[in-house]
């Protein structure tokens, strides 16, 4: 439990995490680099399951189309976007010594 702008929540409290930098890589796959300067590996077809929402990500060139803009990732110039937790959730840990 904790108080938040004098709101108490029952849940821990989780700091805020943001989208630093992206680079796409091949067949869908995206290394994001978190403001906690973790480096994860995500799927963005994994988003393709999620709803209608993301049909145009099964387009590479729409994927080609990601930014990060205010601290989460969008593509299509803001047509579509996720939450930067929901992100972090749903990526894979990643390691430059091993993937090189």
């Amino acid at each position: 439990m904790y108080i938040k702008d004098g709101i108490c929540y029952a849940d821990e409290l989780v700091p805020e995490i943001e989208v630093s930098s992206i680079k796409n890589l091949e067949d869908g796959m995206m290394l994001v680099e978190f403001s906690t300067g973790e480096t994860r590996l995500f799927d963005v077809t994994s988003l393709l399951d999620k709803g209608s929402a993301f049909a145009p990500l099964a387009q590479e060139e729409n994927r080609q189309t990601a930014k990060v803009t205010h601290g989460f990732v969008s593509w299509l110039n803001g047509e579509i976007d996720i939450a930067p937790e929901t992100l972090y959730a749903e990526s894979y840990k990643y390691s430059k010594e091993v993937y090189v």
